[in-house]
């Protein structure tokens, strides 16, 4: 059954990897997957949180930076170093590296854990940004085993992490909002 698996693994991994490969798809995953890329649309994102979001914008983004602070050292520090499996591009001699091969190890994708998890938190406290915001995760996800840096498997074990993160990141965020308007109701009363 596990040999099944990884020959599905495998075969979509090539599909994206080899028959998808072309320059201008290299240029596009490469900008997409570097997370420095992304800082002016976080520091935005959480800048429109904090002004315009009122008290729910601003406990959002504390527990938006907790959430992928936990996420990422979940995922780096004990999945993948308990885990340890081999980035594909470290176990297959041809995978394509437009990138080229570096890194720990493989499972999961922190790319897809922080990114989904982020992405389902964000989704679940404003629900008109979901397109975006898993569109945006999708991506990078893909360009992940597009640049031979991860197996199909990894990203959505990944995906799926991130989003039950995310799901309980944001049951903590209604916990911390109607504990705080609680408090600020009851001063006001008095």
């Amino acid at each position: 059954m596990l040999d099944f698996l990884y020959s599905i693994d495998l075969a979509v991994f090539y599909f994206f990897n080899h028959t998808l490969s072309n320059p201008a798809f290299d240029k596009f995953f490469s900008i997409i997957t570097n997370v420095n890329n992304w800082f002016i649309t976080y520091i935005i994102l959480l800048g429109i949180m904090l002004v315009k979001g009122g008290r729910k914008g601003r406990i959002a983004v504390v527990v938006l930076l907790l959430l992928i602070t936990c996420g990422d050292q979940f995922g780096y520090r004990i999945l993948k170093e308990t885990i340890g499996r081999l980035r594909p591009c470290d176990f297959l001699t041809d995978a394509i590296t437009p990138l080229g091969c570096a890194g720990t190890s493989s499972f999961p994708s922190n790319h897809a854990l922080n990114n989904f998890a982020a992405a389902t938190f964000i989704a679940l406290i404003y629900p008109n940004l979901k397109w975006v915001l898993f569109i945006a995760a999708f991506l990078v996800a893909i360009s992940r085993v597009y640049l031979g840096l991860h197996y199909p498997s990894d990203i959505i074990g990944g995906a799926l992490i991130g989003i039950f993160f995310g799901y309980l990141f944001y049951l903590l965020f209604r916990k911390v909002d109607s504990c705080v308007e609680a408090k600020f109701c009851s001063k006001k009363e008095n």
